[in-house]
């Protein structure tokens, strides 16, 4: 169990020095015992009492890092069980399973296919970053050279096999790509598949549906020397996994439960619809890895978007930069559309433009990624944040007529906005569905 802060207090120093950044030592022990804040930042603390509150400084949750460079996937070290308390830290990790009994043309395909699931969400990429290659055949050899192949295409990598030599073997031909070895045999042999882990340098999953012998295992592991650990139920119910993940989460956030403070990994087998579904269920609850078998690219995106959305802050709505955006290669005599930085109401305006093929200039002002309604309830959208947008961003160089659109909903700023901008103003329509009659019909008349 963690210490309390009054337990962690009597460890420090006590001269209220303020090197850490809070006013006094009980204001820090406090930070720390809530996971707040790190041993390290406090200057004066001595190795008696750093070893004293080892247990204390370590998250609930442990982070744990698989892959390396530019496709390394981080998962773990989460704070909350509710992601309106605070928000969810790091992104789980999107795999599809590879088999390595496929043939080799039937693997480079499969291959080939996982490197194009990618997709842009309100102008942030999202795609699938992991592999996952099974050991199906039995051969140590085919494991290994299948294993080459997923790698080479710079995404993190999970090696999965009942059999530690398997593991080992596959481990050992990229160990510098730094894979996570999925252990997916008998309990009892999970001290072996730990050494290996510990020689390879490597992280280790094991799994069991069991919370009793899961945490029995990484207790093993723990006892080998291996840190790096991902938990996994295996291929149970959707139902049963969901349970698996909650529990293991609420033992490790809410009781400090360390032999279950690890991130998880959860199997979603199939390409069913169901399959889907159960994807975006662990993503949302609380998986750090989602092993899944569709290449379907809109099945895939479907599990993206899941992860997308509960992983921002739920405090800081998704924005687009504020500027002026030239959408159909616009020229000096083209509209100009007029809307938030708030990704939704931007994207929806700039989709609508593109359809009409009508070149044209949006400006997206700055209201902190509220949308129109919004922003102008809170006088953010007002003549003069408008006014000032068109400034900062030159749109007096750009656009001749010196004219620009406002959406319906705030027509009643128009005369305002005239009067402060010494643009022409004219109200488009209420909703961004309209804006193609309005481009193709209205603004050409």
């Amino acid at each position: 169990m963690a210490l309390s802060g009054l337990a962690i207090y009597k460890h420090l120093p006590k001269e209220n020095c303020k090197e850490c950044g809070l006013p006094t030592c009980l204001a820090f022990a406090m930070k720390v015992a809530s996971g707040q804040a790190g041993l390290d930042d406090c200057p004066k603390l001595g190795d008696e009492a750093r070893g004293a509150l080892a247990e204390a400084s370590a998250p609930p949750q442990r982070l744990v890092t698989i892959g390396e460079g530019d496709g390394a996937v981080s998962i773990g070290q989460e704070t909350v069980l509710f992601r309106h308390d605070e928000r969810f830290q790091n992104a789980c990790g999107i795999a599809v399973r590879v088999e390595d009994s496929l043939e080799e043309g039937e693997l480079a395909a499969r291959l080939d296919a996982i490197k194009g699931l990618s997709f842009d969400r309100m102008g942030q990429v999202q795609a699938v970053d992991m592999v996952a290659v099974e050991n199906s055949s039995g051969d140590s050899g085919r494991f290994a050279a299948a294993a080459k192949k997923a790698a080479a295409l710079g995404k993190a990598v999970v090696l999965i096999s009942a059999d530690p030599e398997a593991l080992k073997s596959a481990g050992s031909e990229i160990a510098d790509k730094r894979p996570l070895l999925y252990y997916s045999g008998s309990a009892d042999n999970v001290e072996t598949a730990a050494k290996t882990a510990v020689e390879l340098k490597l992280p280790l999953g094991i799994e069991s549906p069991s919370l009793e012998t899961i945490s029995d295992m990484t207790e093993k592991a723990a006892k080998a020397g291996l840190q790096d650990i991902v938990m996994s139920p295996g291929r149970e119910k959707p139902s049963e996994v969901l349970e698996f993940l909650t529990k293991t989460r609420r033992a490790a956030l809410k009781k400090k439960f360390r032999p279950l403070g690890y991130p998880t990994l959860a199997f979603a087998d199939g390409t069913d619809d169901a399959a889907i579904v159960a994807a975006s269920w662990f993503v949302l609850k609380y998986a750090g890895i989602v092993v899944i078998d569709t290449i379907e690219p809109a099945a895939v995106v479907a599990i993206l978007t899941s992860r997308f959305n509960i992983y921002t802050d739920p405090q800081k709505p998704v924005q687009v930069e504020a500027k002026l955006y030239e959408i159909n290669e616009p020229g000096n005599e083209a509209p100009l559309l007029v809307t938030t930085n708030f990704a939704l109401s931007y994207y929806s305006v700039e989709s609508e433009v593109e359809a009409s093929r009508v070149p044209t200039h949006i400006l997206a002002v700055d209201t902190e990624g509220t949308s129109v309604l919004t922003a102008w309830a809170a006088d953010k959208f007002n003549p003069e944040t408008i006014s000032e947008a068109l400034v900062k961003t030159g749109a007096a160089e750009k656009v001749s007529h010196h004219k620009c659109v406002i959406p319906g909903m705030v027509a009643v700023i128009s005369g305002s906005l005239e009067e402060e901008s010494g643009w022409q103003v004219e109200v488009g329509p209420k909703e961004a569905v309209g804006i193609v009659s309005y481009l193709t019909s209205r603004w050409k008349r």
